[in-house]
């Protein structure tokens, strides 16, 4: 317990780099894009508008009283923000080798600067979702609302222990950034995204719950489109997600002290 703790200080002790470094990411993003932060909105609203029409007109999918187009972007945001961020945290040491060989610091940095940056992104498109919301007078739960931060939490906890445990091993072998982007593609069919989790058999529904994106979208929904709290199936997600950080963590720490001689 006394190194994590160690760990955790030496971490807080670099939040300034760690902010620094996050708003460089940001702007060198966008600092030569035409569009700017309008990409963050651009990429979820492209790939709703595209399953909206396959799934309204072609291969009706019951959402209810929800329109498609909300239902779908709803989860679109935040797995955009799963998939994105760890897509970049993967590739946040080999992408600094020289920083990494050369300047010490506590290497968490820079997968945790990649997950703050897209987090950014997040809130933009999250601002759309509010204006389709206001639009289709989508009521809103206050109690619900304020369970929000947790579902962020509970993904951001996943998101970045798959990003430090991938980071850390693709130092060593550069095949494991496409095997992530394999595994999101295929994760992405096994998510309630672009179908209702009322489509899976009901006993087959704890098993499809083990996986923690799951219970995290549909969280999302039962809150802003339900007006309900989440469901229980939440906690799964919180479980496998502290979990997944910590051995993500750990992995990451054990192999930190070999990145410098790799790289």
């Amino acid at each position: 317990m006394r190194p994590n703790i160690s760990n955790m200080s030496n971490l807080i002790g670099y939040k300034d780099l760690l902010f620094s470094w996050t708003y460089r990411i940001v702007r060198g993003r966008y600092q030569q894009s035409i569009l700017g932060g309008l990409w963050a909105i651009i990429v979820p609203v492209a790939s709703t508008v595209i399953f909206s029409i396959i799934f309204t007109f072609f291969v009706p999918v019951d959402t209810g009283k929800t329109p498609y187009l909300v239902f779908s972007y709803t989860a679109m945001v935040p797995w955009t923000l799963f998939t994105s961020s760890i897509t970049d945290m993967v590739d946040s040491l080999i992408g600094n080798m020289n920083l990494v060989s050369k300047i010490y610091f506590p290497r968490e940095i820079l997968p945790i600067a990649a997950l703050l940056a897209r987090l950014i992104d997040y809130f933009i498109a999250m601002g759309v979702l509010v204006i389709l919301m206001i639009i289709y007078r989508i009521p809103q739960n206050v109690l619900g609302l304020l369970l929000l931060p947790l579902v962020l939490l509970i993904q951001l906890s996943l998101s970045l222990g798959l990003g430090l445990m991938g980071s850390a091993m693709n130092v060593f072998y550069r095949d494991v950034r496409h095997i992530f982007i394999l595994g999101l593609q295929i994760w992405f069919y096994a998510s309630p995204i672009i179908y209702p989790v009322s489509v899976v058999p009901p006993d087959l529904q704890p098993i499809y719950f083990l996986n923690p994106m799951a219970g995290v979208i549909e969280a999302y929904r039962d809150i802003l489109l339900n007006q309900k709290l989440p469901n229980p199936y939440l906690t799964i997600s919180a479980i496998v997600a502290l979990l997944v950080l910590l051995i993500g963590y750990r992995i990451f720490k054990r192999l930190e002290f070999q990145f410098a001689d790799v790289i």
